[in-house]
Formats: structure tokens, sequence, C-alpha cells
């Protein structure tokens, strides 16, 4: 398990703004977008690209026994995406598979993963090197440092599941899945960069 004081920021905090979301709740923008820094790293890699840092939404992932269960639920919600409020019950139907109380025992805290769409320096970078450094920052002192090995996935179920976890709430382009490739970040190690009395670059995992 990862340490709690990652563990609150990066998973329970985000839980917690996106039900207060699903149940209608008028929050102010400038607290969504201060959440949503528990979404948007910038991915550090090193390649012939350069050292490079480029911000991408990312997300823990359900265990592998439960991720089928899951994605079979979105494929469901994606075949509505004719019908009204499709990105409201997309969000609700993410907050109860991934966000909720109940979901909480069903994810791998061991991963994080995104996509690519830009293929650019990081799919560049990463092909040559899998090592990779995910920086988190709340203003004005939260920061965590995520180093990881990361994976690419063009098929398999990883790349399914978190094409169809991003268009559970966006319009929904399934034939554009084969162009968006997945990223896999497996964590080593986490340090607390923020500007606090146990912060500055504090080992808090493993």
């Amino acid at each position: 398990m990862l340490p709690e004081k990652f563990l609150n920021w990066a998973y329970h905090k985000r839980a917690k703004l996106v039900r207060r979301q699903v149940e209608g709740e008028n929050i102010h923008p400038r607290e969504i977008f201060l959440g949503f820094t528990t979404h948007t790293p910038a991915i550090i890699t090193h390649g012939s690209a350069g050292l490079n840092g480029s911000i991408k939404g990312i997300g823990f992932l359900p265990k592998k026994e439960y991720i089928e269960e899951i994605l079979d639920i979105y494929m469901r919600h994606i075949a509505t995406a004719d019908q009204e409020h499709y990105a409201d019950r997309g969000l609700k139907i993410l907050y109860e598979q991934m966000w909720s109380p109940q979901a909480f025992d069903k994810i791998d805290f061991s991963i994080l993963g995104t996509l690519e769409l830009a293929k650019g320096h990081t799919w560049t970078n990463l092909h040559e090197n899998p090592e990779a450094t995910l920086l988190f920052y709340e203003p004005p002192v939260i920061s965590f440092e995520v180093r990881c090995i990361a994976e690419i996935h063009t098929d398999g179920i990883y790349h399914k599941f978190l094409n169809a976890q991003h268009d559970m709430f966006h319009h929904p382009n399934p034939e554009r899945w084969k162009n968006r490739p997945a990223y896999i970040f497996r964590i080593k190690e986490i340090y607390d960069n923020s500007a606090t009395r146990d912060g500055f670059g504090r080992p808090i995992f493993p």
C-alpha cells in the first residue's frame, strides 16, 4: 500500500471532489482546477528527444481480477453515446467503479496509467528509456515526486481499459483507440517534495 500521505492526496482527495460533482454541488471553478492537480503531473523522461516534461492526465487502475468486469460496464455506457447527459452519467459510473468507498479495495495502487495523444517527446523517450518521474504539484506547497518504470501498451486489456475510461466522460470514438497508445507506470519510489517540515525531497516509499 502507498504511504497514507500520498494516498490521501492523490486518491481520496480526488474521490471526494468527484463525489461532490456527481451529487450536483455547485463547486467554484478554482477548487475544481486545484483538484485536477492530483490528475495532471508533469511526466519527466529522458532519451534522444532530450530531457522532457509533459503534462498528462493520469490515474489509478483496477486490480487485474476486476478490470474486465469494470471494462464491460464502461463499454455498455459508451454504447449510449447518442443519449442525453452522456458525460454526467459517465462521471457517475466512474465514481461508482473507481472512486466510491466500495471501489477502494478493487484499485491497484502499484500502477498509474495514461494515454499518449501526441506521440511527441515522451513517446520517443519511453521507447528508448522506460524510466520516468511523475512530478505532482498543488500550489502553494504540496508536491510529490513519483519515480516509475513505464510500459507502452498498443493493444491488450490496459490499452482498451484506459481508452474506454477516457471516453466515459469525453465524447467516445473507439475508432481512434488504435492510434492512442497507453502507458502504465509501475511505482518504484515516492518522495515528498512539499515545502513543509517533512518535505523537501524526503523519501516516503518504499
